[in-house]
């Protein structure tokens, strides 16, 4: 890892450790049966990510060749509470690589990442990667039509889990797949689809905007 890597790692480290200590988790954090659903989609989706973390480093090694950015610097995973704890796991053991690269990654929720970053930008990803895994709960109504083709029964609701890459070359992505809730567990309806366009894999279908 490069100087300047190494500074920025360490600096976001010391600003966490600040700024968790004087702040409690979430009062409304999920808990129980859709703590435990998020949380296995979660981790699921960071396992299949650190299965394939060699492609990563070998596209981000491409994207700075030959002009500024460190090839090896630091990870961003940006997540939930739940999500943070799945990758705290994987990180401590749950998974070889992630547990060989654990120095380097750091799991924190997107408003910790939007503070830092706003203190020390990296706008063009010179010493870091970012890599985005969460699950929007609640989808506004209005995007109902979106999703018509699988209504909804007493009970139910949509969840979007959205996840990508940033700073890693040919390995970025922005991805988005649609599941149901119905309070007890969670059912994927659909992978890859077309919201706010974010897929490379989704069918080319209008939508109503980036909520």
């Amino acid at each position: 890892m490069q100087a300047p890597s190494h500074d920025w790692l360490a600096g976001l480290e010391a600003f966490l450790a600040d700024w968790r200590s004087e702040r409690p988790p979430p009062a409304d954090a999920p808990s129980g049966p859709q703590r435990a659903a998020e949380r296995a989609i979660l981790a699921a989706h960071l396992v299949a990510w650190f299965d394939g973390f060699a492609a990563v480093l070998d596209s981000r090694a491409r994207r700075v060749a030959g002009g500024s950015g460190d090839p090896r610097c630091p990870v961003v995973l940006t997540t939930s509470g739940v999500g943070i704890e799945a990758a705290a796991d994987l990180l401590a053991g749950g998974h070889p690589v992630a547990a060989a690269e654990a120095g380097r990654i750091v799991p924190v929720t997107e408003l910790e990442y939007r503070l830092w970053c706003i203190r020390h930008p990296d706008a063009g990803f010179a010493w870091h990667v970012n890599h985005w895994n969460w699950i929007k709960t609640v989808v506004p109504p209005q995007r109902a039509r979106e999703f018509a083709r699988h209504p909804l029964v007493a009970g139910e609701c949509w969840w979007l889990h959205r996840s990508g890459t940033a700073g890693a070359g040919e390995a970025d992505r922005r991805d988005c797949h649609l599941w149901k809730w119905n309070g007890r567990h969670a059912a994927l309806v659909e992978p890859f689809v077309g919201e706010g366009r974010v897929s490379h894999f989704a069918a080319d279908r209008p939508t109503g905007g980036d909520d």
